[in-house]
């Protein structure tokens, strides 16, 4: 993956953007953004077509925080108690969709987004560009290209050093579904010990992971991890995903993420760039980029393919294969 090039970076006053909305938006097929309330925030933005809507806020973030086709139940889970707040020093999970960088460590990961962001518009293409994390010298952005006949997203995830000295990090996606639920992995395809004598894939598991915990399916195909709110313990678990999905299957949807695989990478988390965590009614669905050592301004990307599909999908393997692997053909996949 290389890095990204810098991005001019402006903040027009939001009824500018909304202005431009309705000059431009003819121009660009069915793809629509409004400005909405939602949750206490008043300055929060729709991004809509036919078959597809998301809702962001401009407020706190970059944050997705609702997912759905149009009229339908929110894919994403949010705290009710968490909405409308701004400002402060703790970090708020919110709930939807955020960015952070890996590994994993306190306090650099746990900077909090608390204040508002800087939007730009163009017609086509929505990005989203928070202040400069002041503990850490990251700034984080990110960008919706919204697909105008379909139930498509390009969500591209920056990452840029604005501090004075070089830093290793990857871009971690994290997308918190609303439970019940169940992720869905792909295995590697299955080749005999004549075919292929080394290993083909590589699993990571925490400290308080319980490979014999109900919520899990360990099977030929997929591995399940299901969102059970009776079930409060967290669980989570990593790998290295050359299969370049994973999916989240609730209430008759389906939503599958394509991300990028690169063979030439570093990863973090014992080499993984998928990873699925647990616990009570919420889900994650994580992806990470490339370990990557940036200069002092230079910035890295990782880029993720929603779709939001119907699915109609039973309990054992071959069910679930056959339903999503119609789904499966119409979706682009990420190169490195």
């Amino acid at each position: 993956m290389q890095p990204c090039a810098p991005w001019r970076r402006f903040s027009p006053p939001l009824f500018a953007v909304l202005a431009l909305v309705f000059l431009l938006g003819p121009l660009h097929g069915q793809v629509r953004l409004e400005k909405v309330p939602y949750g206490g925030w008043t300055e929060c933005l729709r991004l809509a077509n036919d078959h597809l809507e998301l809702l962001v806020t401009t407020e706190v973030g970059p944050r997705v925080l609702h997912l759905s086709r149009p009229g339908g139940s929110n894919l994403f889970k949010v705290w009710p108690d968490q909405l409308g707040k701004t400002g402060g020093p703790d970090w708020r999970i919110y709930g939807g969709h955020r960015l952070w960088h890996a590994p994993e460590v306190r306090p650099r990961t746990y900077a909090p987004d608390n204040d508002p962001v800087q939007v730009n518009w163009d017609g086509r293409r929505l990005r989203l560009t928070a202040p400069v994390e002041a503990g850490t010298g990251i700034q984080k952005e990110l960008e919706f290209t919204l697909a105008t006949n379909r139930p498509a997203v390009t969500v591209t995830h920056r990452l840029f050093n604005r501090g004075p000295w070089e830093i290793e990090l990857a871009p971690w996606a994290l997308s918190v579904c609303q439970g019940p639920g169940r992720a869905v992995i792909p295995q590697e395809p299955a080749v005999s010990h004549a075919e292929r004598l080394l290993p083909v894939r590589s699993m990571a598991l925490w400290g308080y992971t319980d490979m014999q915990d109900p919520r899990y399916t360990w099977g030929t195909r997929f591995v399940q991890m299901r969102c059970d709110p009776a079930q409060r313990a967290s669980q989570k678990i990593g790998f290295l995903n050359t299969q370049g999905w994973a999916a989240y299957v609730r209430a008759g949807e389906v939503f599958l993420k394509r991300f990028a695989f690169d063979p030439q990478a570093r990863y973090a988390d014992l080499g993984c760039n998928l990873e699925v965590y647990t616990s009570g009614d919420m889900l994650e669905l994580e992806t990470l980029g490339p370990l990557s050592r940036l200069a002092p301004g230079a910035g890295v990307e990782h880029v993720e393919r929603w779709y939001l599909f119907p699915l109609a999908a039973g309990e054992t393997e071959a069910e679930l294969e056959a339903a999503l692997t119609p789904w499966l053909r119409q979706t682009e996949p990420v190169l490195p």
